[in-house]
């Protein structure tokens, strides 16, 4: 399917936050890069191992809310009763080695913006 969309002209691939898809980040990085696709990831994992670049919600702060929730449930209180909440931190990673590889270009305003930069 990677390589069917490495044919395409002006072709990129937006990976979506999937646990499949995160134990075989190494092997959907390295054909992201053998296909020569630019990707974009949901966690930094991904261009820490050599992805492109990801943006989405920072992981940390998702696993201290759940754990909080946690304590209010066996503290006594019904899940039901609990609000639903969204995460309110994201990060944005970008890898310029990648980018450099793929004969990107990387904005120096888009790089302002990233939390961390890969070099």
């Amino acid at each position: 399917m990677i390589a069917a969309q490495a044919r395409e002209l002006n072709t990129g691939l937006v990976v979506m936050p999937d646990g499949f898809l995160n134990v075989h980040r190494a092997e959907l990085v390295s054909l992201a890069a053998q296909h020569r696709i630019p990707t974009v990831y949901p966690w930094r994992f991904f261009p820490e191992q050599g992805g492109l670049l990801s943006y989405g919600s920072e992981m940390r702060d998702e696993f201290k809310t759940a754990a909080a929730y946690a304590d209010r449930i066996l503290r006594g209180e019904k899940p039901i009763d609990l609000p639903v909440q969204a995460p309110t931190k994201y990060e944005l990673v970008i890898n310029l080695t990648t980018a450099k590889a793929l004969g990107l270009n990387v904005p120096h305003q888009f790089q302002q913006l990233a939390d961390k930069i890969i070099e």
